[in-house]
This record gives C-alpha cells, structure tokens and sequence, in this order.
C-alpha cells in the first residue's frame, strides 16, 4: 500500500499507461499475464482488458486498496453471492376456471380464464392480451395488464 510515490515513478507509469493505448489485445494479453501472472479470461473485450491492465500498473506504483477495504468488498461479496434477486420475477400461472379482476378508470373487469381463451362479459377472446385491448383501447400485455407479470420499468409510473 504505497500513498507517495516518487516524481520519477509517476513519470514513468505516465508512460507506461500511455504506450497501453497503442496495443493491440495480444500485446494486452501479454501484458496481463505479466501483471496477473494467469490467462486473461477468455471473452475480454479490449477495453476491458485495457483497464485492467491500466489499474494493475496503477496499483503497483500508487498502491492497492487497504487490507480493511480489501476485507470488507471480500465480506460483502460472499455475503451476497446467494442473494441476487431474480432479473424478472416468474410469471403466475392461471389454469383454466381462474378468474381475474382488474380495475380500469373505476370500472371492474371479471376475466374467466377457459381451456383455449378467456371470457369477458359473455363474449369469448383469445387472449388476455385481447380483452387488455377490447378494455383499454390501446395494445398492452394482457398478463401484465392483469398483474400475472412484474411490470416493466418503463410502466411502473403508469406510463404504458
């Protein structure tokens, strides 16, 4: 953890880090391998990789994190690698007889879920996409429009 590198090594990492924009990804790759003593991943894009590179030759002259910080990410990754939340919560399923209700501008909608459609106020649809139309006038998800599905985040302030 070195905080006050000489003028001399600043200097020198100045070029270094600029000769970096000038290679190509096996030149990159090399370098890595150098720095990390491993393979590059695989798929790293130059960019990435550019970074990485970067930030290794950064730590060395300025120094890394504090063993504390160090300690904590350490910490808060294993803490978390189990909770990551679902990127969309799962779709509810209905089977047929399931009757849905979904309020539009003050009026309640009673949807009846059939084998090979729905049925709205006597009239047979075959959708649920259909009968979110038929109630609102424009095109919507009709297992959104019902809640069956997490809204998107676009829709969630009611912009649909």
């Amino acid at each position: 953890m070195k905080r006050d590198p000489s003028h001399s090594a600043t200097r020198s990492l100045t070029d270094e880090l600029a000769e970096l924009r000038g290679l190509d990804l096996t030149a990159l790759k090399q370098r890595w391998r150098v720095l990390y003593r491993t393979e590059a991943p695989v798929r790293i894009g130059h960019a990435l990789l550019l970074q990485a590179v970067a930030y290794r030759l950064q730590e060395r002259v300025l120094g890394g994190l504090k063993p504390s910080t160090r300690r904590l990410l350490e910490r808060t990754a294993e803490d978390n690698v189990d909770r990551r939340p679902p990127t969309e919560a799962p779709a509810i399923k209905v089977t047929p007889g399931s009757v849905l209700i979904r309020e539009w501008h003050g009026v309640s909608h009673r949807v009846t879920v059939l084998g090979d459609g729905v049925l709205l106020r006597g009239a047979r649809y075959r959708s649920l996409s259909e009968v979110a139309r038929k109630i609102t006038g424009t095109r919507w998800s009709g297992p959104r429009f019902f809640g069956l599905r997490a809204p998107t985040k676009r829709s969630e302030h009611g912009t649909h």
